[in-house]
């Protein structure tokens, strides 16, 4: 239908409701989303309608991407919260405008006309010393990446390997922990993997290819392909990128993991089905039953990553005994990290109390080293007008958090790191009470009658890791 000339009546006043026009409903790719925002006690409405009127969406633009997708994406991003990119614009800047940017979004989108600005590059340091450099893409970058990731993962998903945990839904590290755990009692030796510089060396042309191989969808490899050739920002240049992923992507772990599935798991299914592994990104573990079949398989493996112009890092991969009370071989290595977390022999009790040795998992020294670091820069000593609840508030997720994922195994092991909260809540209460001041026992003695009358006030008294008992 086109509208006469000459009503007088602008399309803001028009509505897309059929009972109001007279005409067939709108579609939900024409009519918007429909999204609330809370500003105190008042409530707007954003509606998106389509600016072309009268022009059916799929004529309007190349590309059929919803509004409904873009706003959906958007409330993911808020979730997950999140550094600012190049640009500066922080999640509560970019939401100040959340009807034009979502809308202009989308439009760029739907029209090719998308182009992700460059990443900024964040430096990390690592636990050996090095850096790793983090790419963070802006808001609106990440909002259009995990347009794209809500699309394509479904599609991809069905197809990856049970044992590929990294990144998908429903599974986890600590299944990825739990599985290798019970394969190192079954199997003698392992192969501990470590891909050299993994994201950074990604072959563009390979990744476009295994993505190929799960959709032929224009939109999705157009807009991929820009990703991966979207330039870098470190300090004042602009550096352009011929290889690699950013880690800090929103798609760069789906990336890697379809390209891992046709580099690592379709091969090793097809090669050598008889040989079990676990794989969370490019972090695998290879299970074995003798060393000869150990450096075989190792062998074979870095050639496979060759092909695929990749490569494993001399030092950093490893075959591991797994020594216990029955395997009493020697071996330069009977220990290997996976996930935060240390696998190496370790003295156990059985259920009538008799020791044995058994090859089992615990957090790792980095871990509980990581910890201690992450406790101390929360400096609670100097929280003087904060209350004891506010700070159990403050820090109980964190907390929570570390005894949920490095509990699952061998808990106790946790303990010692959780127990530096206690000190530093004493010297709290040396500093915010006059009367405790200078007396280290009398203010330790003040937080033990708290613990005591409000055993569940922070997560680890609640689970029973507080320093005194």
């Amino acid at each position: 239908m086109i509208r006469e000339k000459g009503k007088g009546r602008s399309p803001k006043h028009e509505s897309t409701d059929a009972g109001h026009r007279g005409g067939p409903a709108r579609s939900s790719e024409e009519v918007a989303v429909i999204a609330m925002e809370q500003r105190g006690r008042i409530t707007r409405q954003y509606q998106w309608v389509n600016q072309k009127w009268e022009e059916p969406m799929n004529r309007a633009k190349p590309y059929k991407i919803s509004k409904r997708m873009v706003y959906e994406a958007f409330q993911q991003v808020k979730a997950n919260k999140g550094a600012e990119g190049v640009d500066e614009q922080t999640i509560q800047e970019f939401e100040r405008d959340l009807k034009n940017n979502l809308y202009k979004l989308w439009n760029r989108m739907s029209s090719e006309t998308y182009f992700p600005p460059p990443v900024l590059a964040v430096s990390i340091p690592k636990s050996n010393g090095g850096k790793r450099i983090l790419g963070v893409p802006t808001v609106t970058d990440r909002i259009a990446q995990t347009v794209v990731k809500k699309d394509l993962e479904p599609k991809v998903e069905p197809y990856f390997h049970e044992d590929s945990y990294g990144y998908r839904p429903n599974k986890s590290a600590l299944d990825a922990v739990g599985t290798a755990r019970r394969r190192c009692w079954r199997f003698d030796w392992v192969i501990d993997l470590d891909i050299k510089g993994f994201f950074d060396n990604l072959d563009h042309r390979l990744v476009m290819r295994a993505v190929k191989k799960h959709t032929d969808c224009k939109w999705i490899l157009l807009y991929i392909e820009r990703w991966l050739k979207a330039p870098m920002k470190t300090g004042k240049s602009i550096e352009e990128r011929t290889k690699g992923t950013p880690q800090g992507g929103v798609v760069s772990p789906l990336l890697a993991n379809i390209f891992m599935h046709h580099a690592f798991d379709e091969w090793m299914k097809r090669e050598y089905p008889y040989i079990s592994y676990e794989r969370y990104a490019d972090d695998i573990l290879v299970h074995c039953k003798t060393e000869k079949q150990a450096c075989f398989i190792r062998d074979k493996i870095e050639e496979r990553l060759k092909i695929c112009k990749l490569g494993l890092h001399p030092e950093k991969t490893k075959i591991v005994y797994c020594k216990d009370e029955l395997r009493k071989n020697e071996y330069p290595n009977a220990k290997f990290d996976f996930l935060g977390y240390t696998f190496r022999p370790r003295l156990n009790r059985t259920r009538d109390n008799r020791l044995f040795v058994n090859f089992s998992a615990a957090i790792s020294d980095k871990a509980k080293k990581a910890m201690r670091q992450t406790i101390k820069r929360w400096r609670l000593h100097l929280w003087s007008n904060a209350t004891l609840e506010s700070i159990a508030k403050e820090i109980n997720p964190v907390i929570q958090g570390w005894i949920n994922y490095y509990g699952r195994y061998i808990r106790s092991e946790i303990r010692s790191p959780l127990q530096q909260i206690d000190w530093y809540l004493i010297r709290w209460a040396k500093g915010k009470y006059k009367r405790l001041r200078g007396h280290q026992h009398r203010a330790s003695d003040w937080v033990k009658c708290i613990k005591i009358r409000d055993p569940q006030l922070f997560a680890h008294w609640k689970a029973g890791m507080a320093r005194w008992g």
